[in-house]
Order: C-alpha cells, then sequence, then structure tokens
C-alpha cells in the first residue's frame, strides 16, 4: 500500500496529520510520500486550499484532518483486499 500527504512547510494541520499517519504505520507497514505542494505544480493546483489531503493508493481518503481510527479501518480493509470505495474522504 502506498500513501500520499499533500502538505506544505509551516502548516499545522499538516503536521498533525503527518504525526497520524505515522502512529498508523507503526501498526500496518505501508509506503508513505510526503509531497510538498510547493515542490509540485500538480499538487499545487488540485490541493492548494485542501491540505492536507492524503491518498491511499492514489485514492483521495482525506483532506484537511485525518481520524486515525478511520484511517486504520482504511488500510486495513486495502490489506486485505475489501473493497473501500464507499469509505469517503473528510469535508468533502
Amino acid at each position: 500500500m502506498k500513501v500520499d500527504i499533500y502538505s506544505k512547510p509551516s502548516c499545522s494541520l499538516c503536521d498533525e496529520a503527518i504525526d497520524v499517519v505515522e502512529r498508523v504505520r507503526a501498526r500496518i507497514p505501508f509506503e508513505l510520500r510526503v509531497i510538498s505542494i510547493l515542490e509540485d505544480p500538480a499538487g499545487m493546483m488540485a490541493w492548494r486550499y485542501d491540505i492536507p489531503v492524503v491518498l491511499i493508493d492514489g485514492q483521495l481518503a482525506f483532506k484537511h484532518r485525518v481520524d486515525e481510527g478511520a484511517l486504520e479501518a482504511w488500510l486495513r480493509r486495502a490489506q486485505d483486499g475489501t473493497e473501500v470505495a464507499h469509505l469517503r474522504a473528510r469535508d468533502e
């Protein structure tokens, strides 16, 4: 599994989201990329008003805030090969 977090420097919500994701990562292994929208023009266009944004295997999972329990549930379902499309991104 791959988790991408779109963020930017000096963003307290981004720092909080990264902390939550790292706590879950300690229990469930996955590849993590933290991508600064300042260094990614496509990310800037897509997410500039919504950071932090968390994508799981390319699918939008969270915007603005990351719920630790919901993230863990999403990843466990993905890990088991169970459909996760019914879980929607927060704050859509």
